[in-house]
């Protein structure tokens, strides 16, 4: 079950053509437009971390748009490449990183209240660690031939469960809110990666030929394909 329907994720990705179309047309290449939205990711990790909890949000909101366009331009101007597959993964990794290590410093700044405190920087580990392993599940999949592009909380959910609720209403009194939000992250993101292990123990056990072929690979397995797909949530 995917929380955001895929015709509403085409539909949306569509509405980025024309810019996409644009930086094509300019020669920003999408390794370029990668960086830049890992950069708004750090600049929005920095402001939670800072109090600026809206402008957090926003920040979080607007690096998913670099999230997108990056992809959409290394296909649409024939520009994908393997190091840019794995470019682009690896700096998702590490704007999730910082994003649960920023949330954390709020919550130890004294975001929330101190009974809450212990629970808040676990909860922050927590989704980060379930965030990484949803990546990973797919990836891992995807290396033996299966997919697992499902679950309730992939990428694009949890950047809108996280940057939404913060921008318009901020951390909320005594950052309870953000509180539980972290808490709701966390939990929905555990569950993205136990529906995963699931339905990759349901399509192992389908017969082999019903299966896309395993690909071969040089580098450490659990690492997805590199021309297969620019973006995975």
């Amino acid at each position: 079950m995917n929380l955001i329907p895929q015709r509403v994720r085409d539909a949306f990705g569509r509405t980025l053509d024309p810019l996409a179309q644009m930086l094509i047309r300019v020669h920003v290449r999408p390794n370029v437009i990668t960086t830049l939205g890992t950069l708004v990711v750090v600049a929005s990790a920095t402001a939670f971390a800072l109090g600026a909890v809206r402008w957090g949000g926003f920040l979080l909101l607007f690096s998913g748009v670099f999230d997108m366009v990056d992809g959409r331009v290394a296909r649409q101007g024939s520009m994908v490449t393997t190091f840019g597959a794995f470019y682009d993964s690896t700096l998702d990794r590490v704007g999730e990183s910082v994003l649960f290590g920023g949330i954390a410093t709020y919550f130890l700044r004294g975001g929330v209240a101190a009974n809450r405190l212990t629970p808040a920087v676990l909860a922050c580990f927590v989704a980060l660690a379930a965030s990484l392993l949803v990546s990973y599940t797919r990836a891992r999949a995807e290396g033996l031939g299966l997919t697992a592009k499902v679950g309730i909380a992939q990428r694009a959910e949890r950047v809108l469960l996280l940057g939404a609720p913060t921008m318009f209403f901020g951390a909320g009194n005594h950052g309870v809110l953000f509180f539980w939000i972290v808490v709701i992250l966390a939990l929905a993101t555990s569950v993205t990666v136990v529906q995963r292990v699931i339905y990759v123990a349901r399509a192992a056990g389908e017969p082999a030929a019903r299966r896309v072929p395993p690909l071969r690979r040089d580098t450490l397995p659990g690492h997805a394909p590199a021309l297969q797909s620019r973006k995975g949530p």
